[in-house]
């Protein structure tokens, strides 16, 4: 596949990033500032608009409250040409490890597979103490398991999913670099913050273990992708939300695990671009729009933060939106 290796190389229905269901809880910010600045304006009509998924009426609820002076960063990226893209500037906004960011992580599966061969086998030598013939089957009961779980791997490795996922949970910064990974791409669709940031609105997301996803809503940008029709533009834009996740790991750790789902959802907008792009435009694709995720999160640091923080605490979008635009 084109991407995987495209930052590897030299230089020469919703739209779902990864996975599930919506959150709802009544989270609310508790800063005075920010509860004094949003009862300035009635976000009843942008709260009724996520309850319907509509994204057209989301776009004018939010156009509406960015002219009365509320939502500043909605919508306030300009639009930025592609252009040629290095590792090394990938490095220099701080990207850790940049030349293996398109490489899948293997830490989960191999967490998990250490886990069950490690303690099948454990409990079949102690079940070997059995009296009689307990002592004989129930040992290979047990070691069957581990061969179940190989066979299964190897044949159809999706049905594992949910097991690692959940097994995944134990590592301390699971949970965080979910909370970062999926805020990155609300915030990248809510502004042009990353879709924030690019004016594609955010209408719904979770973090459940197996079903970490943001759902992006836009009919426009869906008829263009069923179509086969998306314009470089277009591409660009997806381009750079789809990598925020990417991004916004790639800042903060030195190993990204959340990057096969997002990698996968690019690749499938490309095969669905006219004109199609080669694979060295692929690849500095790729490597370009981790570039502009990362400078935008860099750049909104502070809005990313506060959502990463509303996600965590399961608010809801308009929760999260709030948030956003609260942040100093």
């Amino acid at each position: 596949m084109a991407i995987v290796a495209a930052l590897v190389a030299p230089t020469a229905n919703p739209l779902r990033l990864a996975g599930g269901q919506r959150y709802r809880s009544n989270w609310r910010v508790a800063s005075a500032s920010s509860s004094a600045a949003a009862s300035r304006v009635d976000l009843k009509a942008l709260g009724s608009a996520i309850d319907k998924n509509d994204s057209e009426e989301a776009k004018q609820a939010l156009d509406q409250l960015k002219e009365l002076g509320w939502a500043k960063r909605w919508s306030s990226q300009p639009y930025m040409s592609r252009r040629t893209t290095s590792l090394r500037e990938l490095t220099t906004l701080g990207i850790k490890n940049a030349e293996n960011l398109a490489i899948p992580s293997v830490r989960n599966d191999a967490a998990f597979l250490v886990t069950v061969v490690g303690t099948t086998s454990f409990l079949a030598v102690i079940a070997g103490q059995l009296p009689g013939d307990w002592g004989f089957f129930v040992p290979y009961l047990i070691g069957s398991i581990s061969l179940v779980v190989l066979g299964v791997g190897s044949i159809s490795p999706g049905l594992l999913q949910v097991a690692i996922g959940s097994f995944s949970s134990v590592f301390p910064d699971y949970q965080e670099r979910i909370a970062k990974h999926e805020a990155a791409h609300f915030l990248s669709s809510l502004c042009e913050l990353v879709s924030y940031l690019t004016g594609l609105p955010i209408l719904g997301y979770s973090l459940d273990i197996g079903k970490e996803h943001v759902n992006l809503v836009d009919k426009q940008i869906e008829k263009l992708i069923y179509s086969g029709k998306l314009d470089q533009k277009e591409l660009d834009r997806l381009a750079v939300i789809t990598m925020a996740g990417l991004a916004a790991e790639g800042l903060e750790y030195d190993k990204v695990v959340g990057q096969s789902a997002d990698l996968f959802s690019l690749q499938r907008f490309l095969n669905r671009t006219k004109p199609p792009l080669t694979k060295d435009q692929q690849q500095n694709l790729t490597r370009w729009a981790v570039l502009i995720a990362a400078s935008l999160l860099k750049n909104n640091k502070a809005a990313h933060d506060a959502l990463v923080s509303a996600m965590s605490q399961k608010a809801t979008v308009l929760g999260c939106i709030e948030a956003i635009e609260n942040a100093s």
